[in-house]
């Protein structure tokens, strides 16, 4: 059966679910905190003009191609060029022209972000942390870069280190969705199902429309046996045949989790 994709961006008992999680997301060259439908964090970005959703990523890819390879010094060109790429699938590309425009442009947060971002989805997560480190400062900090580094931290799993992020991101931004998201996955990934269950519930009431929380929290719900629950969070505000999808998969984690099966993860897009 088809994989929901908003159950893809979570699993447990695997930290690949979290990266998506934590880098996913927005409609920019997002740096931030939650999930998106295609495997990521929520809320926050280095900006990338014009990108929405529902963006052609292949005609963007040829658009913002031929602006970078006019003007591959151009710090925004690069950005939004790699965002395409990443889009289409093509991450080691995304990740070359990102480490080109960080030589280019050395003291640019907004690239050291998003290169940051990029070696995070694919997979070199060490390297990530140190560009991150260097996409703000802590005389500013960016409570996106935190959230995500948050996210990274998680994956390596180095869940404690990664909640102090996840705090001084929440000093910055109170009570922000995204970061809350991140912050009850990273809860789920170290079996603290009652705290993760109480942050995304949270989550959930500060961003009603996400529908990515609310499937988050089902499975959280699910984990603690309480599957009638899980099944009525899981069905709430979609179309029949996707929420008939999110339960069979609800079902199909939960029994490998019983199992003791280790569940494989969703990669970040």
């Amino acid at each position: 059966m088809h994989r929901s994709p908003i159950f893809r961006t979570f699993v447990p008992a695997a930290t690949a679910g979290l990266v998506s999680l934590a880098l996913a997301g927005c409609n920019t060259t997002d740096i931030t905190g939650s999930i998106k439908n295609n495997g990521g964090l929520l809320a926050g970005a280095t900006s990338s003009k014009g990108a929405a959703e529902g963006t052609d990523w292949r005609a963007q890819s040829e658009n913002w191609g031929e602006r970078y390879q006019k003007e591959p010094k151009d710090a925004q060109a690069a950005i939004n060029y790699a965002q395409a790429l990443r889009k289409n699938g093509q991450r080691s590309q995304a990740v070359a022209v990102l480490e080109r425009a960080s030589i280019h442009n050395p003291d640019n947060t907004a690239v050291a972000g998003a290169y940051g971002r990029a070696l995070a989805d694919g997979g070199n997560l060490e390297q990530a942390l140190e560009v991150l480190g260097r996409a703000h400062t802590p005389d500013a900090p960016d409570w996106r870069i935190l959230s995500v580094q948050g996210a990274v931290l998680d994956q390596l799993g180095r869940h404690q280190e990664a909640r102090r992020y996840y705090t001084a991101a929440l000093k910055i931004m109170p009570e922000e969705p995204s970061i809350l998201s991140n912050l009850g996955l990273s809860y789920a990934l170290a079996k603290e199902l009652p705290r993760a269950e109480e942050t995304l519930r949270r989550a959930s009431v500060k961003d009603a429309k996400d529908l990515r929380i609310r499937q988050n929290l089902a499975l959280v719900v699910g984990l603690q046996g309480r599957f009638k629950e899980a099944e009525m969070i899981a069905r709430s505000d979609l179309p029949p045949q996707e929420a008939a999808e999110n339960v069979a998969y609800l079902k199909q984690m939960l029994a490998e989790h019983q199992n003791g099966r280790k569940v494989a993860g969703h990669n970040a897009s």
